[in-house]
């Protein structure tokens, strides 16, 4: 069983532990988002309710998943990451836009069809402490979703079938019969895996599942990760604030502001030649491991708060903390398109900056 306590590695070491893998000869799209919205209302009243505005969380996102592919979403705390996993996962209902999973938009599913979809995507969620219930065993937790989907596993087999998943993620088989508590942080995401793959997925959306983890045992679940797609052909949206892990583990990288993407390209382009304000700013503030690379960096110090996303800008709604900003920026929101540099982004004056690149250790 792998052991999550101390091992004396590194932020770099968690983010880097192993060399980035091949990812050529991904399949054909397995799930197209196309100007995904959700507005929650702001409301006025105790008894006399009415509505005085909408909190803007996801406002046109547009992304597309491959087949066996790991996309990594990325942008600051609020921007609408974790509300667009809820929307994949049908935990919410979008305002606008669609979701097309094999071709049928989900939005737009119900009865079984939708039944059949929630089971075809799973999501591990970022706290490994609160998204287990204490009051279940570890076996009940993994077996729980066959009691609604039970043609994924015959009853009669559902113990070993579990057994197998606890030391498919690295557990003790014979860990079945303990509680939540008894395991650390590190072993309680191992559990959350492989509850997720239970029910045999598709797609596993990764909400942040190692910001809560010490950088010891980052590395681990990163890898079992990518070993689990491998064996089992999986699909990621992986989400996460830390830049260096996103680059390891995606073969594509989406950057998110205030309810948007602004860029979107391969994990080189974005993280080697990124052409919008706000990425190259992200990029500038990662620290690099290396002490003969340091000097090599300018710092891109954003000015300003985050603008609520109840009351975005008009425009481009980066504009209020670009330094490239115009009269255009204000009247017109940029398409995501490619300008000339080589892979789309929100911007109109978008141009790609050559950075000191983070750097994936062999």
């Amino acid at each position: 069983m792998p052991d999550d306590s101390l091992t004396g590695a590194t932020a770099a070491s968690a983010a880097d532990a192993a060399p980035a893998r091949s990812r050529a000869g991904r399949g054909e799209p397995l799930l197209e988002i196309r100007g995904l919205q959700k507005h929650f209302p702001l409301t006025q009243g105790v008894v006399f309710k009415r509505t005085i505005g909408h909190v803007r969380a996801v406002d046109g996102v547009d992304l597309t998943l491959h087949r066996g592919e790991t996309v990594g979403l990325v942008g600051e705390s609020g921007c609408g990451k974790s509300t667009v996993s809820k929307l994949l996962v049908a935990l919410e209902k979008p305002t606008g836009g669609s979701i097309v999973y094999k071709g049928d938009d989900v939005t737009r599913l119900s009865g079984r069809a939708l039944k059949a979809y929630r089971r075809e995507v799973q999501i591990i969620f970022q706290d490994p402490y609160a998204s287990l219930n204490p009051r279940m065993t570890v076996g009940d937790i993994v077996a729980e979703g066959w009691s609604v989907h039970a043609d994924v596993a015959p009853k009669k087999g559902r113990l070993k079938r579990t057994q197998e998943l606890l030391d498919r993620v690295g557990l003790n088989p014979d860990y079945v019969n303990r509680y939540p508590h008894q395991f650390s942080g590190g072993q309680r995401q191992r559990i959350g895996i492989a509850r997720a793959l239970a029910l045999q997925p598709e797609i596993i959306v990764c909400d942040e599942p190692v910001s809560a983890l010490d950088v010891s045992v980052q590395a681990q679940v990163v890898n079992l990760l990518e070993d689990l797609q491998d064996e089992f052909g999986l699909s990621y949206l992986f989400i996460a604030h830390d830049l260096s892990v996103v680059r390891h583990i995606s073969d594509r990288v989406a950057v998110m502001y205030l309810g948007s993407i602004v860029e979107e390209g391969t994990d080189a382009q974005v993280y080697t030649t990124p052409s919008h304000p706000y990425t190259q700013a992200l990029l500038s503030s990662v620290p690099l491991h290396e002490p003969h690379l340091r000097g090599q960096k300018d710092r891109i110090l954003l000015q300003g708060d985050v603008p609520s996303p109840a009351d975005p800008p008009s425009g481009c709604r980066f504009r209020t903390r670009c330094w490239k900003a115009q009269d255009i920026c204000a009247e017109e929101p940029p398409a995501l398109v490619d300008r000339g540099q080589g892979h789309p982004a929100a911007c109109h004056f978008a141009e790609a900056r050559t950075v000191v690149p983070i750097e994936v250790a062999e």
